[in-house]
Parts: structure tokens; sequence; C-alpha cells
């Protein structure tokens, strides 16, 4: 089983705890999130890809920023 890096929990923490912050600018996006910041932002796929490229990084939390307005189905 792969263990996910120190690293990986302490940029998912921050984004958590700048969700409403992040909402402001990234609503409705999926961003990754390495060393505190967004490095990208969009679409799902493409977000963690260029993330990878862009800081050589393995192990990417990548959120979805909610806007408040989704509604969902069961």
């Amino acid at each position: 089983m792969n263990k996910m890096p120190k690293k990986f929990w302490e940029d998912r923490d921050w984004a958590f705890k700048n969700y409403s912050s992040l909402m402001n600018k990234y609503k409705n996006e999926w961003v990754a999130i390495v060393d505190k910041k967004v490095v990208a932002s969009g679409a799902l796929g493409r977000v963690e890809e260029k993330a990878k490229k862009k800081t050589g990084r393995r192990h990417i939390p990548v959120l979805f920023i909610e806007g408040g307005g989704n509604v969902y189905k069961n």
C-alpha cells in the first residue's frame, strides 16, 4: 500500500481551511494544491496532470470548489 506523504495532507488541510477564499476565485472548478497554493485549475483530468508537470510531485490533492448552486440527485 502506498502511503500518502505528509505534504499531501498538509496541502489538503490548507485547502479545506481556506475553502471560502478559494470559492471567490475558483467557483465550480477543480483545483490542485501544492505548497499551500493553487498550482492548476480547470477540468478534472487536466488539473492533476498540469500540476504534476508543473511541480514534479506525484501525490497532489485535487478538490472541486463548489459555487453553492449545485443540485445533486440520488
